[in-house]
C-alpha cells in the first residue's frame, strides 16, 4: 500500500489532470494546458505524455496550434520524431485546417532555441504532407539560420528561400548582413526592393565605405540620389568613410548636401566632423566646420546600428555617449558636448 501511495506521489501535475481512468475527463482552457506542457517538458521521466495525448484527441476537446506546437517542440527536444509524425497525421485528421499554423508555430518555437536540425526537420514534413511554406515561415527559417547557424547554412536556408520565390523580408535581410559583418565579409543581396525602404542600397554602400572603395561608394551615391533613396543613414556612412580618410572637403560637401536634402543630422554626424578635425589638429577650425549645422539642437542617435557593427564609433560619438549615461540631464545639446569633448583633449 505504500508502495503505491509513493508512486502516486511521483505523477506529475498534467498526468493527475488527465489520466483518470474511472473519471470522465474535463479538459482545463488552453492557457492551462500550455502550462502542462511546459510541466511535462520539465519532468519528462515521470509522467506519460503519450496517454495524454491520446485523452485529448479522442475527447471532443480540439486543441489549439500553440498547444499541438509546445507538444511537438518536446518530442522533437527528446528525438521522438515517430511521435511527432503521428500527432501530425493525426491533427491532420481531426483538423487539417489547422495544421498549416502548427508546422509555423513548431518551426519558429525549433528556431528560437537554436534547435536547426529539428527546425529542417519540421520544414520537410511540412513540404511532404502537402503544405506549403510562406512568407512568414520562410523568412523565419533564415532568421534563425543566420542567428544560430554557420554561414554555408544560413546561405543554403537563403537560397531555399529565393528558390520558392518568397521575398526575404527586412528582419531577415538584417540577420544576414549581420552575420556577414560577424565574418567580416560583405554581400550584397540585390536591390530594387521597395517594401524595405532603402536598406538593401544602404548595405552595399556600407559595403563599398568598410573597404574604403571611395569610387564605388561615390558611383551607388549618386545613384541613390537619383531615385530619391537617400536618408540619414546613406549620409552618415560616407560621412564616416569621409573621417577615417580625412577627406575634409568632401565631408564638408556632404553636410551642404544634408541640408539641401532636409535630412537632419544625429550625434553619429556631428562625431565625423569633430574626430576628422581633431585628427588632423584643426580643433580652431571646428566652429568654421560645423557652420551648417546647429550646434543648439537637442542630441539624437538615430543612424541604424548595423552601420556601427561594420564601420565602429568615431572617439567623440563614444565619449559623448559615456557622458550622457553618467551625467543624467535631460536636454543634452550637441554644443554641450563639443565643450566637454574639446575640454578633455586641450586641458
Amino acid at each position: 500500500m505504500a508502495s503505491v501511495e509513493k508512486e502516486k506521489d511521483y505523477l506529475c501535475f498534467p498526468e493527475k489532470m488527465f489520466m483518470r481512468r474511472n473519471q470522465k475527463v474535463s479538459f482545463p482552457d488552453d492557457s492551462t494546458l500550455s502550462v502542462c506542457c511546459y510541466t511535462m517538458q520539465a519532468m519528462v521521466c515521470s509522467i506519460k505524455p503519450h496517454g495524454i495525448w491520446d485523452e485529448m484527441l479522442n475527447s471532443s476537446f480540439v486543441p489549439d496550434a500553440k498547444v499541438v506546437s509546445e507538444l511537438i517542440f518536446i518530442y522533437g527536444s527528446m528525438r521522438d520524431f515517430d511521435m511527432v509524425t503521428r500527432i501530425l497525421l493525426q491533427m491532420q485528421l481531426k483538423d487539417s485546417e489547422m495544421l498549416h499554423d502548427i508546422f509555423s508555430l513548431a518551426i519558429s518555437c525549433f528556431g528560437k532555441r537554436g534547435q536547426l536540425d529539428c527546425m529542417e526537420i519540421m520544414i520537410k514534413k511540412m513540404v511532404s504532407m502537402g503544405y506549403s511554406v510562406d512568407s512568414s515561415t520562410g523568412n523565419a527559417y533564415v532568421l534563425y539560420s543566420s542567428i544560430f547557424g554557420s554561414l554555408a547554412e544560413m546561405e543554403a536556408a537563403y537560397g531555399r528561400l529565393k528558390r520558392s520565390r518568397i521575398l526575404i523580408e527586412e528582419e531577415a535581410i538584417r540577420a544576414i548582413s549581420f552575420a556577414y559583418i560577424k565574418e567580416n565579409r560583405f554581400y550584397a543581396l540585390g536591390l530594387g526592393r521597395r517594401n524595405v525602404g532603402n536598406l538593401l542600397w544602404n548595405l552595399l554602400l556600407l559595403s563599398y565605405a568598410a573597404n574604403f572603395k571611395m569610387k564605388s561608394l561615390q558611383r551607388e551615391f549618386v545613384r541613390m540620389v537619383k531615385q530619391d533613396l537617400v536618408d540619414l543613414n546613406t549620409f552618415n556612412i560616407r560621412a564616416l568613410a569621409f573621417s577615417k580618410m580625412s577627406l575634409l572637403w568632401d565631408l564638408h560637401l556632404s553636410l551642404e548636401h544634408m541640408k539641401h536634402e532636409a535630412v537632419v543630422p544625429d550625434l553619429v554626424t556631428y562625431g565625423c566632423v569633430v574626430d576628422a578635425y581633431l585628427d588632423r589638429r584643426l580643433g580652431r577650425n571646428l566652429k568654421f566646420a560645423l557652420q551648417k549645422l546647429d550646434w543648439d539642437d537637442s542630441v539624437s542617435i538615430l543612424t541604424d546600428p548595423l552601420v556601427f557593427e561594420v564601420m565602429g564609433k568615431g572617439d567623440f560619438h563614444s565619449n559623448s555617449e559615456l557622458v550622457m549615461e553618467y551625467v543624467k540631464k535631460k536636454n543634452w545639446t550637441y554644443k554641450m558636448l563639443i565643450s566637454i569633448y574639446l575640454k578633455k583633449n586641450f586641458e
